[in-house]
């Protein structure tokens, strides 16, 4: 069952202007409810224009954005409440916290929503403990945390509005690789704890190629492939042309599979990758 649609959208800056720009061109596809969507393109393909239509940042030039079937826009005097049902994590999202304490910053989102004292006092609380912000930081100044507390704390005042849909526009960009981690992990977990939709924009093939479901490839504006990420990814060559690369270890497979290797095609993680080469590398030893 689809909870987010999107129907022939588009996107022009700057209008009737010398500069005017389409950053999102006819681009149609659907979401199910309960999967994790990956959404992967070169700088200036139109993934964060494409995502911050999702939940009225920015009104299409044309198009729809359907919500449980329901067009975002069909009430615009109330978008202020598609944004508690469609939370959006910016990038560098840290740079948006400003309260006395990270336990004001997370419940800012619950209150507004209009949640009871006791209400918002849950919402904060699960919503630190999915993003691994132990509760004696929570009386602490978020400016005093370190780059990867700081992170956590502002994804998980989105989280704390408990959004049926979760945008995340490259949530782990600027991380060391043990914080990316950490943090791919901790968005994994809540959304298989919470099973609601979680969109993630980001650069790195292999943080898709983890977690995603199915992927929407972006390119000059237009949507160019939508589909599971398996079949998406062993479409390598067509990805490389349009400035992307498929995942380190995909292709090195590919490569031993191109060398006789019995190795399947689709191959997206280094654990999968141990699986199908120990019977190989212990063959060799003997």
């Amino acid at each position: 069952m689809s909870i987010l649609e999107l129907k022939n959208i588009c996107y022009t800056y700057g209008v009737g202007t010398p500069f005017e720009k389409k950053a999102v061109n006819d681009v149609s596809f659907s979401v199910n409810k309960g999967e994790l969507i990956g959404i992967i393109g070169h700088t200036g393909s139109g993934k964060s224009t494409l995502v911050q239509m999702l939940n009225g940042l920015m009104k299409p030039t044309s198009g729809q954005v359907l919500l449980d079937g329901v067009d975002i826009w069909d009430k615009p005097k109330e978008i202020r409440k598609i944004r508690f049902k469609v939370g959006m994590v910016f990038q560098y999202p840290e740079y948006q916290l400003f309260e006395e304490t990270v336990y004001k910053d997370i419940s800012f989102g619950p209150f507004n929503k209009g949640l009871s004292q006791e209400e918002i006092d849950k919402e904060v609380r699960r919503a630190a403990k999915f993003t691994g912000i132990k509760d004696e930081l929570l009386y602490k100044s978020p400016f005093d945390l370190s780059g990867g507390e700081k992170r956590r704390a502002a994804i998980a005042g989105v989280i704390a509005m408990d959004p049926d849909v979760l945008v995340l526009d490259e949530p782990t960009a600027g991380l060391d690789p043990m914080g990316r981690d950490v943090l791919l992990s901790q968005i994994v977990r809540y959304h298989k704890e919470r099973q609601n939709t979680v969109l993630l924009v980001s650069h790195s093939m292999e943080d898709i190629a983890r977690v995603a479901d199915r992927i929407v490839v972006m390119n000059k504006s237009k949507l160019v492939m939508f589909d599971e990420t398996q079949k998406v990814f062993a479409r390598g060559d067509e990805l490389e042309k349009i400035g992307l690369r498929i995942p380190q270890i995909t292709k090195i497979m590919s490569q031993l599979r191109k060398r006789g290797v019995d190795v399947p095609e689709g191959i997206l993680t280094v654990d999968s990758a141990v699986d199908y080469l120990l019977p190989f590398i212990k063959k060799e030893a003997r």
